[in-house]
């Protein structure tokens, strides 16, 4: 059985030293491939370059909602050019962060529905970021759905129910890491446990967020294992129902990854 961590930043100079290892690492405990995600479109070319030095290794182009004020004007056409390249599968991470309000919310917003828009042209997945703003979040994606079709996902899913059933009847993919296996995460699992298994993805975050054994460590792709585990246990199922499952949600989403695994 293997997994797939569906979202991780291995572009951080966390991983910079060892990179090699970590990938490695990942590959031997089953974790087959790796969705290194970005966070500002200006450096996106880094992503690039692991994904081309790592098969096992994809990349996403997109403005992470706490650098909105520093890219406030989506560069499209960087944007279109990197989701050009066959192992680039989605735009973002994009969304809005009111914990740490780093951007004006009204450019946060312009920069996300900017996205919105882009993933719908190149008819690639949306990574969601959402924190502490799941009305606003809730009520742009809504909207934006009612302009054109898109997929996402919303990822390191940590908010309310409603915005999970919100983003489910939008059509929209749940994303756990972590956080779900944290001893204080009991509503959270209750969710997952809620969560229709055909909209269920497992991520890292990594390098934040490592599960439990690995608590207070720095996290790597490898873990996403320990919180497949405890998702599976939420759900009632054996571990290799999830993992097969969640593989394929994944594979779903993004599916330049099966198009471009098919054709190695």
């Amino acid at each position: 059985m293997t997994l797939i961590d569906s979202h991780c930043h291995l572009d951080f100079p966390d991983f910079a030293a060892e990179i090699e290892d970590v990938v490695a690492r990942a590959e031997a405990a089953g974790v087959e491939r790796m969705t290194t995600i970005s966070t500002r479109v200006a450096e996106a070319g880094r992503l690039q370059a692991i994904a081309e030095r790592f098969p096992s290794v994809y990349f996403t182009v997109g403005t992470h909602p706490h650098h909105a004020a520093e890219e406030p004007e989506t560069d499209v056409s960087a944007i279109r050019a990197l989701a050009a390249h066959p192992k680039c599968v989605g735009i973002g991470e994009a969304g809005l962060d009111y914990h740490y309000n780093y951007a004006p919310s009204e450019v946060a917003k312009r920069v996300f529905r900017a996205q919105i828009a882009l993933a719908r042209e190149l008819e690639l997945p949306l990574v969601v970021h959402a924190r502490e703003a799941d009305e606003d979040v809730a009520a742009i994606l809504s909207d934006e759905m009612g302009q054109g079709a898109f997929a996402a996902v919303l990822h390191c899913f940590t908010s309310s129910r409603s915005l999970a059933e919100a983003g489910l009847a939008l059509g929209l993919y749940v994303s756990f890491s972590g956080v779900l296996t944290f001893k204080n995460s009991a509503d959270l699992r209750a969710l997952a446990r809620d969560i229709p298994l055909d909209r269920l993805l497992v991520e890292t975050d990594a390098p934040y967020l490592a599960p439990v054994p690995h608590r207070g460590r720095r996290n790597e792709p490898a873990f996403v294992v320990e919180t497949a585990r405890v998702l599976a246990e939420a759900k009632g199922v054996d571990f290799a129902e999830l993992a097969a499952a969640t593989r394929a949600n994944t594979l779903r989403l993004f599916s330049k990854i099966a198009a471009e695994g098919d054709a190695a």
